[in-house]
């Protein structure tokens, strides 16, 4: 028994030895691939790490390339705001001067109205002093050369020659070294039916000096009556063509913008050449406007500056197109 112990023992540690000869190789392989696979691990870490600071470095980037962005965005915003403010400034500071210049001249052209009133009395008052002259001349004429009646038992030079026949200037002859009635007629204007009284009316130019007055002193109310009497008694004057201006002024003041343009049609369809038709015009196409009628619109603006190209008017036609971004004339397109 004592001996076969040793050689168990022996057999035994000789199996463990062989065991472990057999094993490290395989626990060598294994330790191995591990540090390899530890190795490659830390190797994509390190990579995943430094694609993370690039990308956080792009980032950075990106976010101050943005905010220059904006900053940039925000004063270019700012500055179109000045250069918008500045140009709405200088347009308003354009029409008020426009409009400045129009009402000068509708001022112009209504005093040249009242002067033209105060030519017209003048010379009616001249005419008839003329008429008064010619007929005190041809009495006196008459007078000198003994055309009046003779006295009972009296008799004229005429009839006391024998063999000379009387004669005596007929009422149609006039006396020597004065006109005829035709040339009298030449002289003395004759005053026409519009401007005469009709029905017992007063005067034309007083009647309508007294609407334009009560225009100006703003009394509407009145002052229409008073264009209508105008219209009314003096068709055919050209006071009448004024009182249709006025009278679609104060419906147009009143922002009666419809019945304002029917009587701006009235006077440029009835009276042609009168002054006024250029402002009656501008209003009409700007009331037009007013009531959303915008084509009408321009084309009465239009015509305007077609028909009185250098007249105030016209100016401020065409800023007002140029306000709402059209054209000054019309396409040929849209013209056929």
């Amino acid at each position: 028994m004592n001996t076969l112990q040793p050689k168990r023992l022996r057999g035994a540690s000789l199996l463990l030895a062989i065991s472990a000869l057999t094993l490290s190789p395989r626990a060598f392989a294994v330790s191995k691939e591990m540090v390899q696979l530890q190795t490659q691990v830390q190797q994509l870490q390190d990579a995943v790490a430094r694609l993370q600071q690039s990308n956080d470095e792009r980032m950075g980037v990106m976010r101050d390339l943005v905010q220059q962005t904006a900053d940039s965005v925000n004063k270019m915003s700012l500055t179109v705001g000045q250069l918008q403010q500045k140009l709405g400034s200088q347009v308003d500071a354009q029409g008020a001067k426009v409009d400045q210049v129009s009402g000068q001249v509708q001022a112009l052209n209504d005093s040249l109205d009242e002067l033209k009133a105060r030519l017209q009395r003048i010379e009616k008052s001249v005419s008839e002093v003329q008429s008064s002259q010619q007929s005190i001349n041809a009495r006196a004429g008459e007078t000198s050369l003994g055309v009046g009646a003779p006295a009972s038992g009296s008799v004229t030079p005429a009839d006391a020659v024998p063999g000379i026949k009387a004669t005596r200037p007929s009422k149609n002859t006039p006396p020597p070294g004065f006109p005829s009635d035709d040339s009298a007629s030449e002289q003395t204007p004759v005053r026409s039916n519009a401007e005469s009284p009709n029905s017992g009316a007063p005067p034309v130019t007083d009647l309508y000096q007294t609407a334009y007055g009560d225009y100006n002193g703003a009394k509407y109310s009145l002052a229409t009556a008073e264009f209508n009497d105008v219209i009314r008694f003096y068709p055919d004057s050209n006071y009448a063509g004024n009182a249709y201006f006025y009278l679609g002024e104060i419906l147009y003041k009143q922002q009666k913008f419809l019945p304002a343009t029917k009587q701006y049609d009235k006077l440029v369809e009835q009276y042609p050449g009168n002054p006024k038709i250029p402002a009656a015009q501008l209003h009409k196409g700007q009331a037009l406007l007013a009531l959303k009628q915008n084509d009408a619109g321009v084309r009465e603006l239009r015509s305007l500056i077609q028909r009185f190209p250098a007249s105030p008017e016209a100016t401020q036609a065409r800023s007002k197109l140029s306000e709402l971004g059209v054209r000054v004339s019309a396409s040929r397109a849209a013209t056929r």
